[in-house]
């Protein structure tokens, strides 16, 4: 930049009151040098530079390697330059009835890719005002979601034809419905229904969502247009999901306990729960909206306590089927939950449970007497205090006996074991310090249980775990925690349908080779989890699988070639054909 240049800028140099900025800083220095002819020394001082860097930007300076002062403004363009060429063709397609994000999609299709926000813009330009609520028969006719039939029993009427399905598996479960006569259990348990959706096709609606692995109601509008899950249901259409969030808000808590009774009562036959023995176990359902009732439990998976709602869960031991649940409880009653348990078996079959199984904090010291007076024998751990641990290290390596355990696939097999009798409240049990189960501290047992031996209590408390990988498949197959984000689906009738669904899976894992113990997860990925064709003759109703490596497996379980009466398709019989 010449001297001349920066002699004539000293007439903006009223915009430049306080030196601020770099630029300003070197303009006012350089204009003190050459023009007012101010020492070097003097004002690189006065600027703020050293008197090396001063001469730098000088050097700079006379060989024009600074930048203008003042660069001319170039001004940018007054819209958007994608809105110009489009203008004409949103003001064309706003006077065909066109909304904002009609016309965006309409522009993305003619290459003319403009948002939603811009189309607003250019309409407010051209003085068009916002489109009133519009009717769908006065909508353009464009691509959009399809209205499916609404669900009702009485335009229930398959005619004959053919159809693929993908939920071909819930046909499996038809033929113990039938035999267990689940129809009458919706009713029995006075469940809410209608004209259009009675009590029982309410039931296959909902229990649907838990033995197809439907994680949330909302997701269930992905398949509503299956015939398939249609006539599993026994109606025209699947219904939706505002159907079933309000038909489980209908759901009273006296209506759940006449549910699980009225299963007990219709299961009883089938052996699915032997009574000898019980895993018990509290579950925290975890809730993300805001409600005044919502109180915070203890949550493991997150190792805090956040909103959320208690439920009880009891499984027998020997089958591995959930067979009670609770999630009408609140804080200061989960001590009580255990005895309510026992009171629901003992009404269902007539004596109480002769084996519970469960964690410390179950339930309470005095609540272990009341088990003791009554006769029931119980497994329970005992709450780490220091006191206890001081004990146990006290104790000399005399007095430890090492045992061996029968479990093949342990890690730590050979615990050291000290037995002692101990009176936790007013009777005395008997309690186990156990060291080398794989904890840094020792574990500590407590039972009432006279006759077994230590051998025999470790092992049965370690096959406690199975509720643990119970309540973990049902936390991710039966999606237990899923529903009560918004509790679409009350979660004590989601915990009714766990238990239903729970024994359904049972049942069917018994028809299985080899899925005797397999997880309901991997029964549903093997073997449910198949598409299928579907023939609807006058008299009956064929079901044929599509070929899968599994498939042979299915077709062993004595459920093809026989053909099923099912009263809810209007007289038709199924037949699962190979």
């Amino acid at each position: 930049m010449p001297i001349g240049a920066l002699k004539e800028l000293t007439e903006c140099r009223r915009f430049f009151q306080e030196p601020a900025t770099s630029r300003q800083r070197q303009y006012e220095a350089l204009r003190a040098y050459f023009l007012e002819g101010r020492p070097s020394a003097q004002v690189a001082r006065a600027f703020g530079y050293t008197a090396g860097a001063f001469r730098v930007l000088c050097h700079s300076f006379r060989h024009g390697d600074l930048p203008d002062f003042f660069a001319t403004p170039r001004p940018g363009p007054k819209e958007r330059p994608r809105k110009g060429p489009a203008r004409e063709q949103v003001v064309a397609l706003r006077k065909r009835n066109y909304s904002v994000y009609e016309i965006s999609q309409a522009l993305k299709g003619q290459g003319m890719a403009l948002s939603a926000t811009s189309v607003r813009e250019i309409l407010a330009q051209e003085g068009f005002a916002p489109l009133p609520r519009r009717l769908d028969e006065e909508r353009p006719a464009l691509i959009g979601p399809t209205a499916e039939a609404i669900a009702d029993v009485r335009r229930f009427a398959p005619a004959p034809g053919q159809f693929t399905t993908r939920v071909g598996g819930l046909f499996l479960f038809v033929a113990d419905w039938v035999r267990l006569d689940l129809d009458r259990l919706a009713y029995s348990a006075k469940l809410p229904g209608s004209r259009m959706i009675p009590a029982a096709h309410a039931l296959r609606a909902s229990l649907a969502l838990k033995l197809w692995a439907i994680e949330r109601k909302s997701h269930i509008m992905a398949l509503v247009s299956d015939p398939g899950l249609a006539l599993f249901c026994g109606l025209n259409a699947m219904p939706k999901k505002s159907f079933l969030s309000e038909h489980s808000s209908r759901i009273t808590p006296q209506k759940v306990s006449a549910l699980l009774s009225g299963w007990h009562t219709r299961i009883m036959g089938d052996d699915l729960y032997l009574g000898r023995s019980f895993n018990l176990d509290f579950h925290s359902v975890p809730y993300f909206g805001e409600h005044p009732v919502i109180e915070s439990h203890y949550q493991s998976k997150r190792s805090r306590r956040e909103p959320s709602i208690l439920a009880f869960l009891a499984q027998d031991a020997d089958t591995s089927a959930f067979c009670y649940a609770n999630a009408n409880l609140r804080k200061g009653e989960e001590a009580e939950e255990i005895f309510r348990f026992i009171d629901f078996w003992t009404r269902q079959y007539g004596q109480p449970p002769q084996h519970l199984v469960f964690d410390s904090k179950l339930t309470t010291y005095a609540a272990l007497d009341r088990l003791d007076e009554s006769g029931i024998i119980f497994l329970t751990l005992r709450r780490r205090t220091a006191g206890l641990m001081k004990e146990a290290e006290d104790l000399a390596a005399s007095a430890w006996r090492t045992i061996t355990l029968d479990v093949p696939h342990r890690k730590y097999r050979t615990p050291r074991v000290f037995e002692q009798k101990a009176r936790l409240k007013q009777r005395v049990f008997r309690q186990f310090f156990i060291k080398d189960l794989g904890h840094e501290q020792p574990t500590i047992l407590v039972t009432n249980d006279a006759h077994s031996t230590p051998k025999q209590l470790i092992t049965r408390y370690a096959q406690r775990m199975l509720i643990e990988n119970a309540l973990a498949d049902a936390v991710h197959f039966f999606h237990i925690d899923a529903l009560s984000s918004a509790v679409g689906l009350k979660v004590d009738f989601d915990m009714a349908l766990l238990v239903l669904a729970s024994g359904l899976y049972r049942l069917m894992a018994r028809r299985m080779r080899g899925y005797d113990d397999a997880q309901a997860r991997q029964i549903f990925r093997d073997l449910i989890d198949m598409p299928a064709d579907v023939a609807i003759t006058d008299d009956e109703i064929r079901v044929r699988f599509h070929r899968r490596a599994h498939l042979p497996i299915v077709l062993a379980s004595g459920l093809f070639n026989t053909p099923v009466n099912v009263p809810w398709w209007n007289g038709r019989a199924l037949r699962l054909v190979e």
